[in-house]
């Protein structure tokens, strides 16, 4: 196993993360992990050098955490750090985040959790977490030996995570979706330089964009064929190619995806991808792009919308769930607390001002309505 700079601390991470999300389960059902194959997963990765293992409060119907505790007995919870998180929206005051920290601490069946992130900000919870003073809470639980560090997972734009950077100069870490396809989206590259040079340990999510990237679509898969490494491989090493990225986690759900992700971050390092595999890589970027449906390439000239559309995010929900057939996912974003309602594609008044300064001469105007019907869908 190849390690790397935990941000500020002297302590190095292993090049890939267990990330416990997506465990085996029985009968599709996911409050109902396959137990025995996950712990069995799970302490294979430890044995073969993880030592990082990241769960939330929610993940598998609040299971997940469970799972990892008793993954963990024998003697393994002494060889990794382990990261979970404090669901932001199920907390209303210090009373429910000293309630949620003790139900974590008896379901991973440990005195103190290393990693303590605040999951999922975006504007909203960010405001909601400096109402509640949630520093003053997090500083009271690390001085009692609870908490180990504080961080934050996170999904918005790169002003909002700037922002929260800023606002405390305490954080060790933070949590961002990032891969190939996302270099301009949330964080994005922008946020993952400004991080680091911050000196906080940057955790990645979403490497494959949620396995997306793993099962191409035919016309990018030709693109692949004859590479010298596998989409997921590539994929992963493009990441850990980048000295500003602490940990890349992989939620993976059989024993042969964590011997192939184990596999490959021992080959893994900075400086290690080509000129010809990024140069290939590029290729399938530009193929992704090419099939989007709406030919935006986020130069923002349309910004900003007299009526406040974000115009560049709706239309890359919506091509996002078409290309990676996720759009149940896009929905959920677009009428969840990510996508604030005067921001989305129904408060489009068709002024066309926007398409008069399009390069890509798209008609906003009649896209924006299909994009709402298609991601208002319950």
């Amino acid at each position: 196993m190849k390690y790397r700079r935990f941000g500020k601390l002297g302590w190095k991470v292993s090049a890939l993360g267990f990330g416990t999300m997506r465990l085996p389960t029985i009968g599709g059902d996911q409050a109902r992990i396959d137990e025995a194959k996950a712990i069995e997963m799970i302490r294979y990765a430890i044995d073969h050098g993880v030592n990082y293992l990241d769960s939330a409060y929610p993940y598998h119907g609040g299971n997940s955490e469970v799972v990892v505790g008793k993954a963990l007995r024998d003697g393994y919870r002494e060889r990794v750090k382990v990261a979970t998180k404090m669901p932001t929206w199920l907390v209303n005051s210090h009373a429910d985040m000293d309630r949620i920290l003790g139900e974590q601490l008896g379901k991973l069946q440990t005195d103190h959790i290393d990693f303590y992130l605040l999951h999922d900000l975006h504007r909203e919870r960010w405001a909601k977490m400096q109402s509640l003073n949630v520093f003053r809470w997090a500083e009271k639980a690390i001085a009692g030996g609870k908490i180990g560090y504080l961080g934050f997972s996170f999904h918005d734009e790169y002003a909002v995570f700037k922002g929260i950077i800023d606002e405390y100069e305490n954080w060790t870490l933070c949590q961002i979706q990032y891969n190939f396809e996302n270099e301009g989206v949330q964080a994005g590259t922008k946020g993952l330089k400004y991080a680091a040079e911050r000196g906080l340990a940057v955790v990645i999510m979403e490497p494959l964009l949620g396995g997306n990237l793993a099962n191409p679509p035919g016309e990018i898969q030709a693109i692949w064929d004859g590479a010298r490494k596998t989409p997921v491989d590539m994929a992963l090493q493009w990441l850990w190619n980048k000295p500003e990225i602490s940990v890349v986690l992989s939620g993976m759900s059989t024993m042969e995806q964590v011997r192939q992700n184990v596999e490959s971050a021992c080959v893994s390092g900075v400086g290690t991808l080509t000129v010809d595999d990024l140069g290939l890589i590029d290729r399938v970027h530009n193929r992704y792009k090419q099939i989007s449906p709406i030919p935006c390439t986020r130069c923002d000239y349309c910004m900003p919308c007299p009526n406040g559309v974000d115009i560049p995010r709706n239309f890359e929900l919506y091509n996002q769930g078409v290309v990676y057939n996720h759009l149940d996912l896009m929905r959920a974003i677009y009428r969840g607390g990510h996508m604030p309602e005067d921001q989305r594609a129904s408060a489009c008044k068709a002024c066309r001002t926007c398409e008069e300064k399009c390069p890509q001469q798209i008609r906003i105007s009649e896209w924006m309505p299909r994009v709402h019907e298609e991601l208002s869908r319950a």
